[in-house]
């Protein structure tokens, strides 16, 4: 008889904050489920799979009941399954429970004459660092509890849940032979990783948590990751299905959607955990194990005890719980040296003389760093196109308006737009000045004639000159920022002509040194390349096929004749990449100077740096009310 548990991992794209329709197209899912061979006993959804992860104050919005949650998959269930066959659905979701909020994962059979839920799981570990501010929002769960299916025994961990240890030894000691851990983890890491292949950094840490509490416990994991993007942040997929010797049995691809379906034979529990005893050996020491936890919660001190310093008591009774008590007697008993073994004290090793000095190996120095500025340029690029389709989807847009300079930056934009929408749904608007460059304009049609997209050119000098003639004591920084924002007049114009977004082009070196002119560079509302430092942005343009001559010219804003990027800095890009990337990944200037960085261009870098934190934030409101718009005013869309 098969015994076979016949499992399907759902990657979803959901529409952010729209429950309603991502409900709905369950439909179509449990459909394609219900048809195929062997036909699934189990599917599994991703952490928030139908309302997506950073609604911040629309969880309100969102949250329901997990009675009522159950109820809405059933209904889609009957509607698209006509079979009397159920199938079990764990998925995550945001849970009303109590009068609380809870980022919450159901566990559901659906099929029946009414959905019946087997366990409701509360997320325990809430992210509060970096970009996550999830305790903000929901409440903590406070158990990992494994449950009866009709297949098994399982339990269900939630994203940063699985990044404890102890929650799968909970998990498995409570008899859990399958563990469910839906998340929904923003992809980051774009360097290259030897024999792991173009994948984010951490997505292969995700994939060492999921084996490893596979490993060790003997039981199967399947992880299951969302995709889409929210705000810039790119969800990955890449969803894994574990064995319990910690193997990986199946992974779905990365960035889109999928539907992925294995059978498990539950043999290999019993295969692996006679091979690797650790659930078994951890059962029998368990109880000493919380024994340890209890005293070390309680703030008790170790009290030392070996053989020439007894303490009162067995070996099973604890030093510091003897009649007497090992604090007191001999808390500060000087112990006697231990005696020195005759046998063999004058004994060299066989396969010694005795006068050789024993081998000194010596590790390279290792200190902790920033992540690698080295990026593998074939993720990237997947990373940006699926992050431009899905913010033009979202968005309602098909087209695409790139202001082409005839630098990198902006030709790096044009071919990843072109990537992801097709050259006929991109148009590269050239907008030279009189004074500007004429490679400018030649650089730029190398672009437009390699792509194959449409083209405009537009003469800013009118409409800037027009400005200017008022102002004859304009500077050149001024009528410099007088051009920029001329730029993004035009290009948010073309946006409205031909119904579509303006794309960004400005690079995270640019972005941070405040090299840009406020509310015009870095305008408009989608940036592919706002966090690639320069240096990165030219090893994917090489990649991309930008051709060389614009690769490797002396990167310029040509906006006063002679004008260089790194003339006004001070700095070569490459260096200046360096040192913001130590700066930025939490670094001090003295620590940098202690590595051998150059103290007058790391405290060049960082005045600029520091001084213009203003330019990459939106304007500062006054708040007077509990509902201040980006402070307390919190909703799902982020457009």
């Amino acid at each position: 008889m098969d015994r076979s548990i016949h499992l399907v991992v759902i990657q979803f794209k959901p529409r952010k904050g729209d429950y309603a329709s991502n409900v709905v197209r369950l439909a179509g899912i449990f459909s394609q489920i219900d048809s195929l061979d062997p036909r699934p006993d189990i599917a599994v959804f991703a952490e928030t799979a139908l309302t997506g992860y950073f609604v911040e104050g629309g969880i309100r919005d969102v949250a329901m009941t997990a009675g009522a949650f159950a109820r809405d998959l059933q209904a889609q269930y009957a509607s698209a399954v006509t079979t009397p066959r159920t199938l079990d659905v764990c998925i995550g979701f945001y849970e009303e429970w109590n009068n609380a909020f809870y980022n919450s994962a159901l566990y559901v059979t659906l099929g029946g004459d009414k959905p019946v839920i087997s366990h409701v799981h509360r997320k325990l570990f809430l992210p509060t660092y970096g970009l996550f501010d999830e305790e903000r929002f929901v409440d903590r769960g406070f158990e990992v509890r494994a449950f009866d299916t009709q297949w098994g025994r399982a339990a269900m961990l939630i994203c940063e849940d699985a990044w404890h240890s102890l929650t799968g030894t909970v998990a498995a000691l409570d008899g859990a032979t399958m563990v469910f851990v839906v998340a929904a983890s923003p992809a980051r890491g774009v360097w290259p990783r030897e024999d792991e292949g173009p994948v984010p950094a951490n997505l292969k840490r995700w994939e060492r948590l999921a084996r490893d509490i596979a490993e060790e416990h003997g039981v199967f994991v399947a992880l299951v990751n969302l995709v889409g993007t929210e705000g810039g942040k790119t969800f990955s997929g890449g969803s894994i299905i574990c064995g319990p010797h910690g193997d990986v049995r199946a992974r779905a691809p990365l960035w889109d959607e999928a539907i992925l379906t294995i059978s498990l034979d539950p043999q290999d529990l019993t295969r692996a955990r006679s091979d690797v005893p650790l659930l078994t050996d951890l059962q029998t020491m368990m109880p000493h194990l919380m024994r340890t936890v209890d005293r070390i919660q309680a703030g008790e001190r170790l009290v030392l005890s070996y053989d020439d310093a007894p303490t009162e008591g067995g070996p099973l009774t604890p030093a510091n719980r003897g009649a007497g008590g090992a604090r007191g007697d001999r808390a500060g008993a000087t112990p006697r040296p231990a005696k020195r073994s005759k046998k063999g004290a004058d004994t060299d090793d066989a396969s010694r003389n005795g006068s050789e000095p024993i081998a000194v190996v010596r590790a390279p120095e290792s200190r902790s760093g920033p992540p690698p500025l080295e990026i593998d340029p074939e993720l990237t690029s997947g990373w940006l196109v699926s992050f431009l389709r899905e913010e033009f989807e979202r968005r309602g847009f098909k087209k695409a308006v790139v202001g082409l300079s005839g630098g990198v930056d902006s030709a790096v934009t044009a071919y990843l737009s072109a990537k992801a929408l097709g050259k006929e749904n991109v148009i590269a608007v050239r907008m030279p000045y009189r004074t500007s460059n004429p490679d400018s304009l030649a650089h730029a049609q190398l672009v437009v004639d390699d792509l194959g997209v449409e083209s405009r050119t537009i003469d800013i000098s009118p409409a800037v000159d027009g400005y200017l003639s008022g102002e004859t004591d304009a500077d050149p920084g001024r009528r410099g920022n007088v051009m920029a924002r001329e730029r993004m007049i035009v290009l948010f114009d073309q946006s409205a002509k031909y119904h579509a977004l303006p794309v960004g082009t400005g690079n995270k070196t640019e972005r941070l040194l405040g090299y840009f002119t406020w509310h015009a560079d870095d305008s408009p509302p989608i940036n592919p390349l706002g966090d690639l430092f320069k240096t990165q942005v030219w090893v994917l343009a090489r990649f991309l096929g930008v051709p060389d001559l614009i690769v490797s010219k002396p990167a310029s804003a040509d906006l006063i004749a002679g004008q260089t990027d790194e003339g006004d800095f001070g700095i070569s890009y490459a260096e200046a990449d360096k040192i913001l990337n130590w700066l930025v990944s939490g670094y001090s200037p003295a620590s940098l100077e202690a590595r051998g960085f150059d103290p007058d261009m790391v405290e060049l870098v960082r005045k600029r740096l520091a001084g213009t934190h203003w330019k990459r934030k939106l304007p500062t409101v006054a708040l007077l009310s509990g509902t201040g718009i980006g402070e307390s005013y919190l909703r799902p869309v982020d457009y």
